[in-house]
C-alpha cells in the first residue's frame, strides 16, 4: 500500500515540478487482469490500489483507476490524464513502444538531476551499420533541455 502511494506522490510531484502542470490528472493500471474484475481475479485492486486511490482523492488529488490495462491505451484512455502509473514494466512499456517507439523518451523521475535516454536503448546490434534513426535520441536532448528549464523557472 505504502510503495503504490509513494509512486503516485512521486509521479505527482514529477509532474508539477517537472513540467509544471499544477493539478495533474493520474490514472492508475490495475495489477490483474481486467483490474480484478470484482475480486474475480485477484484482490490487489481491492484490498491495497482502490483505497490508495480513495484516500488521496480525500485529500483533493485528481487520481483516477484502477484501470484494466488491456484496453486502456488501445482506446486512447491514457489522452485524458498527464500521466498513467503502470503495476509493473511490461504493463506500460509494451504500450508506450508501440505508440512512441521512434519518438518515445525515458525520463527517470525523483532524481536531483535530470535523467533522460531514448526509449530504443543502445541498439548496440546496429551500431556502425549507419541504420539508426536519431529521433528518439533527439527527443530525450530535447526534454532533457525542456526539463532543466522548466526545474530553473519552478525554483524562482
Amino acid at each position: 500500500r505504502e510503495r503504490v502511494e509513494l509512486k503516485i506522490r512521486l509521479m505527482e510531484l514529477s509532474l508539477k515540478s517537472d513540467f509544471a502542470i499544477s493539478k495533474p490528472r493520474i490514472a492508475v493500471l490495475g495489477l490483474n487482469p481486467h483490474a480484478g474484475d470484482e475480486g474475480l481475479l485477484g484482490k490487489e485492486e481491492i484490498d491495497v490500489i482502490k483505497p490508495v486511490i480513495a484516500d488521496l482523492k480525500n485529500k483533493g488529488k485528481l487520481i483516477f483507476g484502477p484501470f484494466p490495462a488491456d484496453g486502456f491505451f488501445a482506446t486512447g484512455q491514457h489522452t485524458k490524464y498527464d500521466g498513467v502509473l503502470a503495476m509493473f514494466h511490461d504493463q506500460g512499456l509494451v504500450a508506450f513502444k508501440t505508440l512512441a517507439f521512434e519518438s518515445g523518451v525515458n525520463f527517470t523521475a525523483g532524481l536531483p538531476v535530470v535523467r533522460t535516454s531514448p526509449d530504443h536503448g543502445t541498439a548496440y546490434a546496429i551500431a556502425g551499420k549507419n541504420l539508426a534513426d536519431e529521433g528518439s535520441m533527439r527527443e530525450a536532448i530535447y526534454l532533457a533541455a525542456d526539463l532543466a528549464k522548466t526545474r530553473d523557472r519552478q525554483r524562482v
